[in-house]
């Protein structure tokens, strides 16, 4: 691969994303369902290069033809791997961090139902995997894994995982888990939808006031004085800020990265030293390119540092690169895998909602003493889409924040997302699935949403006393 090939790939990501934001223009109902220019525009650019127009065109005339040449779909298949770490080192840097007995009395039951959610999803994949999918269609034990790769996680999981696939020799469950992303998100957008007209029928939340006088709510507002106000002294210096806080992310990252080479060496001189089990050497980098960040910022708020870092910035740089990440995942999809395995993706994605469903309307009531729909819809579009479908979501159910959700949303995330959702165990999962097979990581994820439900109800009977 040419360095060439880099900036070539970079500029058909470009050409992607505006395609998908005028696609979105001109359809009125994509707007609607919320899809991002970035999903559409990987879409558009998986259509015009081999894995559609190049098959077509060879089916009816014997010569592929694709608008992607195969340098820039070689750097899409490699881009995505290395941008999801710029994500997650930004997810935690940039506020303050509270302390743990803050989050847990604003968020006790928050956290309990987000993390219900997310083990429930190992265990009903996992489930599916010993019952139908090992013995009746011979696929892996990694495959109980991609509901909560794929929903929970998200494109950008699924996406950063494709080397750990196709380490354990399982490539096609990228591809698997990066179309369960997609139903997901349009799923959690449209279910969430007609839960929250559900809710206001059975007068669980009241009719929401008219969303166009309402501004979008914001998981990282902050106080506009205090915006202006950093505005103006990063004017002041010399350095541009956006500049400062890429090299932040940088920094963030390269801790996570030297995390990772220590625990690989732990990992081959202690356990594995004589051919034992090998876990840290399948995990990416990603998840601890977000405890990077943690320290980072952990760093900062210690030594001032933090008056010099904008929340609003960090959403920026990570967003970018989860729109880039998104359109390169897609674009390079490959078809073939989840045609092949057709059977098992709606499987996996019919068991994945089923199951989301369930825990909102069946778990929630019994975990969240107050608001639980709100609190519940904004979870439930997070474990279904991404962050941003459970905010909106919320802003569907509760477009003035009566419920208090959003500040306990936010606290939720940090006792959440080092660990699933993309975290440690997300990562380690198909490994530790390889290795170990079905039943001990069934017993192991089971074990750990049975604790959350029971910890969760106690937090509830607590709140009744």
């Amino acid at each position: 691969m040419q360095l060439q090939d880099l900036l070539w790939a970079f500029i058909a990501i470009g050409i992607a994303l505006l395609s998908g934001k005028a696609l979105r223009n001109l359809l009125p109902f994509l707007k609607s369902l919320y899809l991002p220019s970035s999903v559409l525009g990987g879409f558009l650019a998986l259509l015009v290069g081999p894995q559609a127009l190049g098959t077509l065109t060879n089916r009816f005339t014997g010569q592929a033809c694709s608008l992607v040449p195969d340098n820039i779909m070689q750097v899409w298949r490699g881009l995505p791997g290395l941008l999801i770490n710029i994500v997650f080192a930004a997810l935690l840097l940039g506020n303050p961090i509270p302390g743990i007995k803050e989050i847990w009395r604003k968020a006790g039951p928050q956290v309990a139902f987000g993390q219900t959610l997310a083990w429930g999803q190992y265990v009903v994949g996992i489930t599916l995997g010993i019952l139908v999918l090992a013995p009746m269609l011979g696929l892996p034990a990694a495959t109980g894994a991609l509901i909560e790769i794929g929903f929970e996680g998200g494109h950008g999981t699924a996406a950063g995982m494709a080397a750990t696939f196709r380490e354990l020799d399982f490539p096609e469950g990228a591809d698997l888990a990066l179309a369960l992303a997609t139903v997901g998100l349009v799923t959690g957008i449209a279910g969430g939808s007609i839960l929250i007209n559900w809710a206001i029928r059975r007068k669980h939340i009241a009719p929401p006031k008219d969303l166009a006088s309402t501004p979008l709510l914001d998981a990282d507002d902050v106080d506009e004085q205090h915006e202006l106000a950093w505005i103006k002294t990063q004017e002041q210096q010399p350095t541009d800020p956006l500049s400062i806080h890429l090299a932040v992310v940088a920094v963030a990252v390269g801790i996570g990265w030297l995390l990772q080479t220590a625990l690989r060496q732990i990992e081959v001189h202690t356990w594995a030293r004589n051919g034992g089990t090998e876990i840290f050497r399948y995990v990416p980098l990603f998840p601890l390119a977000m405890i990077g960040g943690l320290i980072v910022q952990i760093i900062m708020d210690r030594t001032g540092w933090n008056k010099h870092i904008n929340r609003r910035m960090m959403n920026r740089i990570s967003g970018a690169a989860l729109d880039f990440t998104i359109v390169a995942a897609l674009g390079s999809l490959s078809t073939r895998a989840v045609s092949m395995h057709w059977q098992a993706f709606l499987l996996l994605a019919i068991t994945g909602i089923v199951w989301n469903v369930f825990a909102l309307l069946v778990i929630a009531p019994r975990i969240i003493p107050e608001h639980w729909f709100q609190r519940g819809v904004c979870d439930f579009g997070q474990s279904t889409g991404v962050t941003v479908t459970g905010l909106l979501l919320l802003r569907m159910a509760d477009p003035t924040n009566e419920s208090g959700t959003l500040e306990s949303f936010g606290y939720k995330q940090l006792l959440f997302e080092p660990i699933v959702g993309g975290g440690l165990f997300t990562a380690a999962s198909v490994p530790l699935l390889m290795r170990f097979g079905n039943i001990p990581i069934l017993i192991l994820t089971g074990t750990l949403c049975l604790f959350w439900i029971i910890l969760g109800r106690a937090l509830y009977r607590r709140y009744h006393e």
